[in-house]
């Protein structure tokens, strides 16, 4: 009969619920230990995924409560942003119905998971009470001079009417809808993270995170260390600024490539609107891929502007082409292009027919432009470098830089590859930016008195293609709060990655109506010790939420440098191969999973079929092994539960047990330790859980309970007893209800961790199977400190064995310690 796990999980859930036993205390006397996973967006209801993330998140918090800590683990809903929106206008409805219809969904789907949550820490992105403090930040980072509006050329994606950031865009087309995305010249507001590049390349002050996170984010960041050199424009006062790691190659420069989004480019356009030729080139260029323009195999394409300017450093006019290869948002925006010593350059000049010159000369053969097939792109020796040649190119290197700076032509400089994060968003779904345009005073900021800056509701959704927000003018029209003049409301809103980039903190004080938070409590729980999440948000929102702490860090509200000590990025749940997704039919709906085996089931699957950070491949069977395996636990302590609640009143005397309890004992503490140091030093369930497994074949092999004796019944009962503590993080509701059963009055995060003892992990006697030709024909109980020579014999003296060795002479034997007697043996 299967075990009754509806009716055991629904009467815990409520109990676990009417004594808030989730919910965390502030400065508590216990360590405290704060989980946090990443919070989902209420754009439908939760899926396989959410539910792998969150029992892992759960398992952590249970070992940490059962360790005694005072431990947090909150749960909110990324609510703004383009899900919440798009899933409103395709269910024809307002995303503020929608989105509430879904917390309220997912709240349900997260109580039947039995998760242990504070649901008085509960945050939702698109409340007033928390984009108020969202608004407030920004205004802190406007005053700062960390945030300010420019018009750019931007990522703009037409099915969901909005730019997106270059993080947001792959391989050309949306993140979200994978439309194709263009290039779109608009008024953008950015905040300035490049201000803190440098800090953010400083992950010391982590404890645990992948290093293939740190080596997305330092990649992403892009540190380089080279020269700034200026190009006088021929004929004009303006220069050319470049950015170069390799200033020893300078006196080889023939052309200069600029994007067409370069100022000079623009105004060159503007200049001669008859240029077909030019105007066709560069809308293409400009309406291109970002990521694709910069990549190695996209083909190089430029385009000759009839302009010119000066290498400072020896007077020579270089060619300005305009070229699909250079960005205006990495580096200054412009490429000093030198193809003797760059391929791509290289490939280019060949392509176009522009000159090549060699100013690094190979020692081991000589150079010669017009014989090249590629270009030299190692250390060599100067010439055609005026008062450098002869010098080694490396030296020459800080010697020409040093140069340049001396004569005013540009200095010693470090540049990053990360840009400066742009948080426009034309979409209604979102923070409002607490600014006003008035036409005397200019951009004025909301006051605080009148934050929130709160969205109008009476907006028509999905039935503009303009920016929903100009569709309200009771709204969009206000008084300047300076002049008091007319004004109108930005109506940009903010990137919901601003949103997810402080709830951490949040969480800590999320009722707190005169401030984001109060500093002490954050004090108390922040940083976050484990943090999970995908890996997808490497180079988003982990990158964001270290920039937005370090700036709260220097406002005073935060202590310490980072937000999250440990980080955990969990795998996928695949299936038949793939990430699961409607479109492909291969989706499996938790709630149905539940309704038919239950939440523990579910939980010991997930966190059975691979260690965390793997991808889990979806398995139907191993769904059902998971269910047998607590129908067994559930079977044999019920079953015998009478004899357990008896054997827990004695101890046992190692000396008076027969050899089969002695292998109960060595398994109970055997598999306590294993489980000790997968669970609480590795966090590998999923060998955790495969002990507890094992373990439970030699407690079910015990057949007849009723005539052990008393020392024989302790063990016993200790063996079944410390089964429900081992499942306790992986199936809580049925770990708790055997606890209960057996007597117990506490709840299992208060019995604290389960304990071995080392003298009973050293056995007596020891399994040794005994193989010939490679099948098992017996096996052999030894003493553990037997000889090899001792036990061969006593091998070759089985009788199974010298039934299957008759007729055969003996080749070979290999014994391999504590495990195996290999026998070889042929007529």
């Amino acid at each position: 009969m299967d075990y009754p796990f509806a009716q055991i999980e629904s009467k815990w859930q409520q109990y676990w619920q009417e004594k808030g036993i989730a919910n965390a205390q502030d400065f508590s006397d216990q360590p405290k230990y704060y989980v946090l996973s990443m919070f989902p967006y209420p754009s439908g209801v939760l899926h396989i995924g959410h539910a792998s993330n969150y029992a892992i998140g759960d398992a952590i918090t249970r070992l940490k409560l059962m360790e005694g800590f005072n431990v947090m683990q909150p749960m909110g809903y990324d609510s703004f942003g383009m899900p919440a929106e798009n899933y409103a206008i395709i269910h024809n409805s307002h995303p503020r119905i929608t989105t509430e219809e879904n917390i309220k969904n997912m709240r349900r789907q997260f109580d039947r998971m039995g998760f242990f949550l504070d649901w008085e820490r509960e945050v939702s992105t698109c409340r007033p009470e928390y984009y108020r403090w969202g608004q407030y930040i920004f205004k802190k980072m406007y005053e700062h001079g960390l945030v300010y509006r420019k018009k750019s050329f931007q990522n703009w994606c037409n099915e969901c009417n909005t730019v997106l950031a270059n993080e947001q865009v792959e391989d050309g087309r949306c993140w979200r809808c994978n439309s194709e995305v263009e290039q779109k010249e608009l008024e953008q507001w950015y905040i300035r993270i490049t201000d803190y590049a440098e800090e953010l390349l400083d992950f010391s002050n982590l404890i645990q995170w992948p290093e293939r996170v740190i080596t997305m984010q330092k990649n992403w960041i892009g540190k380089s260390e080279g020269a700034r050199i200026e190009f006088p424009l021929e004929g004009s006062s303006e220069k050319i600024s470049v950015f170069t790691t390799r200033p020893d190659t300078v006196f080889g420069v023939t052309f200069m490539a600029i994007p067409p989004e370069h100022p000079l480019a623009q105004a060159w356009l503007a200049e001669d609107p008859q240029n077909h030729e030019f105007h066709d080139f560069c809308k293409k260029v400009i309406n291109s891929d970002k990521i694709m323009r910069s990549s190695t195999e996209t083909i190089k394409e430029g385009i000759f502007s009839g302009h010119y300017c000066i290498n400072p450093l020896n007077g020579e006019r270089v060619q300005i082409w305009i070229t699909n290869y250079v960005l205006m948002d990495y580096g200054t925006g412009a490429v000093m292009a030198v193809p003797a010593h760059d391929q791509r350059d290289f490939d280019f000049a060949k392509k176009y027919n522009i000159p090549i010159k060699v100013v690094i000369q190979n020692p081991q053969r000589s150079l010669v432009a017009e014989e090249m097939q590629e270009a030299y792109v190692d250390q060599g020796i100067m010439q055609a470098s005026g008062k450098f040649d002869g010098m080694p190119s490396e030296e020459a290197k800080a010697a020409i830089t040093e140069w340049i700076a001396e004569n005013s032509w540009g200095e010693k400089t470090v540049t990053y590859r990360l840009r400066d994060w742009g948080i426009s968003r034309q979409r209604y779904w979102g923070n409002p930016i607490p600014i006003i345009h008035c036409p005397s005073c200019g951009i004025v900021p909301v006051p605080d008195e009148d934050l929130p800056v709160l969205l109008p509701d009476n907006v028509q959704v999905g039935k503009t293609t303009s920016n929903p927000l100009l569709s309200v003018p009771e709204w969009l029209n206000v008084k300047c709060p300076q002049c008091g003049g007319d004004a109108q409301r930005e109506t940009d809103t903010m990137d919901t990655f601003v949103d997810s980039s402080w709830y951490y903190a949040r969480y800590a004080d999320p009722k707190n109506t005169n401030m984001p938070f109060d500093p002490a409590k954050a004090e108390y729980w922040l940083p976050v010790d484990q943090y999970i999440g995908g890996i997808e948000h490497a180079c988003m929102h982990l990158l964001y939420a270290r920039f937005f702490y370090k700036f709260m860090r220097d406002m005073g509200w935060v202590k310490g440098n980072e937000p999250f000590a440990r980080l955990l990025t969990q795998g996928m749940v695949l299936k038949d191969g793939a990430k699961m997704s409607k479109s492909k039919g291969n989706t499996v709906d938790p709630q149905y999973i539940i309704d038919r085996f239950g939440s523990d089931t579910l939980r010991v699957y997930l966190l059975f079929a691979s260690p965390p950070e793997k991808d889990v491949e979806w398995n139907d069977e191993a769904l059902m092994g998971a269910f047998r395996f607590l129908n067994r636990v559930y079977r044999l302590i019920e079953g015998n539960l009478d004899a357990i609640k008896e054997g827990l009143k004695y101890e046992a005397d190692p000396d008076k047990l027969s050899p089969e309890m002695k292998d109960l004992l060595f398994s109970s503490h055997y598999c306590t330790k294993k489980w000790l140091e997968d669970c609480s030093e590795r966090m590998q369930y999923n060998t955790a859980i495969a002990a507890v497994m094992e373990h439970l074949n030699h407690a079910v092999a015990v057949k007849d309970v009723s005539h052990l004796n008393q020392d024989e019944l302790a063990v016993y009962a200790e063996a079944c007893g410390i089964i429900p503590q081992l499942l306790y993080p992986f199936a809580p509701h049925l770990a708790e209800e055997l606890w209960q059963m057996m007597g117990f009055q506490s709840l299992l995060h208060e019995s604290g961790l389960p304990s071995y003892e080392e003298k009973y992990l050293v056995r007596d006697r020891i399994s040794y199977v005994i193989q010939i030709n490679g099948k098992i024909r017996g096996k052999l109980e030894v003493s553990p400190d037997i000889d090899p020579e001792t036990l061969q014999q006593a091998a070759l003296e089985v009788e199974n064995v010298q039934h299957f060795l008759e007729g055969l002479q003996i080749k070979k034997v290999i014994v391999i310690p504590g495990k195996m007697v290999s026998i070889a043996a042929s007529k």
